[in-house]
């Protein structure tokens, strides 16, 4: 371990997010997008320091992140037309070294790409749900699937809408209608011509298939968690892949309430109490290597016999998770100490 993390008499956690040169010089624990996490991290004895990462200078950071107890990541997986693969190899070294990583980049494969749909569609949230692993499959099962209703189609590894499509057949043609997430109007194009634009998606890694969930236009509420416990909600009526004006008229930002919201509280429940035991037994994840920071995005499903509603998840974002309900940074600060076993 090194010197400085020995003799440190408080835990030091990097907080490490993409910039340039100017954003490195610049970075304070006061300025920028996580001075709430920085204060957070104080009131439970840990030091926080600033990282900005680019390819160009990592081995800087990696020198910096050798220097520290734990590192709190948020990068998205594209930005800006680069992945996150090469750090994603030093986020991997250096944890080797003994360096806690949150999230850690095999944790992200795991649970953080959209193929989690698929590997928990058993799960009292899972749905209709496809996956595939070239586009020759995807040529061979999406025709019949389309004939039983619409699909969205989701690469695996994406951000912002990107590579996710709702796709359904037309009625009176062999034509299919596609609408990206990304855009209003929707087109209409030969099934083969689809298939092109998703070429790019196979050439490191699968899509997936989900069925189209007829309750969307009535909002997606995302829980975000810290390790095992909830850390608070957000709503939202959306836009995207929603096609009738009058529904996109209704949408807008995301609302953000504490994990108190009595709204939200079956939904806390299912999370705490059963879903997250059940996703880290399906994809074994250690307790301790939950992300300190995550969340889960839900559509609303069929109504339940009791009138309840049901939960669909629409996917689980691990690598860059930001906003936050202003509540969640004591729970990220929790976790932190919980996990470099603090004595809060």
């Amino acid at each position: 371990m090194d010197t400085e993390r020995q003799l440190s008499p408080r835990r030091i956690v990097a907080i490490l997010s993409r910039g340039d040169t100017v954003a490195r010089r610049d970075a304070t624990s006061r300025n920028g997008r996580f001075a709430d996490v920085f204060e957070a991290l104080a009131t439970v004895g840990v030091d926080g320091r600033p990282v900005i990462y680019d390819e160009s200078f990592a081995d800087a950071v990696r020198e910096q992140l050798l220097a520290v107890d734990g590192v709190l990541v948020w990068v998205n997986p594209i930005q800006d037309g680069r992945n996150r693969a090469s750090l994603d190899a030093l986020l991997r070294d250096v944890a080797a070294q003994g360096v806690w990583v949150s999230a850690h980049p095999d944790v992200i494969l795991k649970m953080g790409t959209k193929e989690v749909l698929y590997r928990t569609r058993s799960m009292s949230w899972g749905s209709d749900t496809a996956l595939y692993q070239t586009a020759a499959a995807m040529r061979a099962e999406l025709p019949s699937r389309l004939a039983a209703g619409p699909r969205v189609i989701k690469r695996n590894r994406g951000n912002g809408g990107q590579g996710v499509w709702k796709v359904e057949k037309l009625p009176t043609s062999s034509m299919i209608k596609i609408l990206d997430a990304t855009k209003v109007a929707p087109e209409e194009l030969t099934l083969d011509d689809f298939l092109r634009r998703c070429a790019e998606y196979f050439e490191n890694g699968s899509v997936i298939d989900q069925a189209f969930q007829s309750r969307l236009s009535e909002g997606v509420v995302r829980c975000y968690m810290a390790g095992d416990r909830c850390a608070g909600f957000g709503h939202h009526k959306v836009k995207a892949l929603v096609e009738t004006p009058a529904a996109r008229s209704e949408a807008g930002p995301r609302l953000y309430t504490s994990n108190a919201d009595p709204r939200f509280q079956r939904l806390r429940r299912l999370m705490e109490d059963e879903w997250t035991p059940q996703l880290i037994s399906l994809l074994d994840i250690a307790r301790d290597d939950l992300p300190a920071i995550w969340d889960a995005d839900f559509m609303l499903g069929p109504v339940q016999p009791d009138g309840s509603d049901s939960y669909v998840l629409g996917e689980i974002n691990v690598s860059s998770v930001h906003p936050y309900p202003s509540e969640a940074t004591a729970e990220i600060a929790r976790r932190v100490a919980d996990r470099l076993q603090l004595k809060l």
